[in-house]
């Protein structure tokens, strides 16, 4: 008999989406927010963020873009924290 996906199962997180969340970790605590008042600047509820932070989040541009305008760099900048990342469907072709 085959054993079913129940929600308490815990996936396996993308090394992508993990360096994405520790980067914005570090730069947001840098800056000084709590996790609440960086929600609160770039629109996103705290519980999410925490998520995102976990890299239990695979986040929409829109929302990547919110977070890097509220850290006040550009985009570049921003994804140079992600250039040692490992992973199959990340490594340059």
């Amino acid at each position: 008999m085959a054993t079913s996906s129940t929600p308490s199962q815990i996936k396996a997180k993308h090394p992508a989406v993990v360096a994405f969340g520790e980067a914005v970790r570090r730069r947001r605590r840098q800056q000084g927010f709590s996790q609440e008042a960086f929600g609160d600047a770039c629109g996103i509820d705290r519980s999410y963020m925490g998520g995102i932070e976990r890299g239990e989040h695979n986040l929409a541009l829109i929302n990547i873009m919110k977070i890097i305008r509220t850290l006040g760099v550009r985009p570049s900048e921003f994804f140079g924290d992600l250039d040692d990342v490992s992973g199959d469907d990340t490594a340059a072709k």
